[in-house]
């Protein structure tokens, strides 16, 4: 009864029609007709389908039951689901789950041990474990190629998504956690390796970035450290230099 009561709150929460409408106005700030998007960590589907909405060719990758099988049955036929998680190599991995609390599930040991004295995780039990099958971000783009934008959302392992990424793309995002700033220094250290990214945060589900001007690296880092650890979470968005 927990894993789909789990999932019903998911399906409230992510398909509100005010937030779908909010995303779907963002995304045309950075997708247009045919750029390529990779959805890492789909969940429902909310983001993929705003991306859709803004006419971009979307791959979302989604591992956990059973919310990539409820996309198998409702996403549009265009948009490709790939049953994996994205991390260092193709391989296998065991993740975390959280029936009551799906997504905080993680492929993550030390954040499912961190989260637990972590203010807002007070509630969450990690309850459950599923294998899942792994690929990396270099091989969707010898797939799929160079995606305009990749967002990814995976709970803490955003730093491995990463390191199966060499070729630098156009925008990134991932999430950020106050209660885990360590992890996002990383990201932002990783980015910093790939290319010249500059950044801005969107915060919660506003979809709105929170700066007029992106930051660099350090900026960012120094923002991020004086948040409380209760802060609310959001993306941090990561874009390379614009063409003249």
């Amino acid at each position: 009864m927990g894993r789909w009561t789990g999932f019903i709150r998911s399906l409230v929460i992510y398909h509100n029609p005010l937030r779908l409408w909010g995303w779907r106005r963002f995304y045309r700030q950075i997708l247009g007709p045919g750029d390529v998007a990779f959805d890492v960590g789909a969940h429902v589907g909310s983001r993929a389908r705003a991306m859709r909405a803004a006419g971009a060719r979307v791959v979302a990758l989604e591992p956990q039951q059973p919310f990539a099988r409820f996309l198998g049955l409702t996403l549009p036929r265009d948009i490709c689901l790939i049953e994996a998680a994205a991390g260092r190599a193709e391989t296998e991995a065991e993740m975390a789950v959280s029936s009551r609390h799906p997504t905080v599930s993680s492929l993550r040991s030390d954040f499912v041990s961190g989260a637990t004295s972590a203010p807002g995780f007070e509630h969450v039990r990690w309850d459950g474990r599923q294998r899942v099958r792994m690929i990396t971000l270099d091989g969707l783009i010898a797939r799929f190629g160079v995606p305009r934008y990749v967002k990814i959302d995976v709970e803490g392992y955003e730093i491995d998504v990463l390191a199966g990424l060499s070729t630098p793309v156009p925008v990134v995002s991932v999430e950020f956690l106050p209660g885990f700033a360590h992890l996002t220094h990383a990201v932002i250290d990783r980015l910093t390796q790939l290319g010249a990214y500059r950044f801005n945060p969107v915060r919660g589900e506003t979809g709105g970035f929170l700066w007029a001007e992106w930051r660099d690296g350090p900026a960012v880092k120094a923002w991020l450290d004086t948040l409380p650890p209760d802060a609310p979470s959001g993306d941090l968005f990561a874009r390379l230099p614009q063409p003249a």
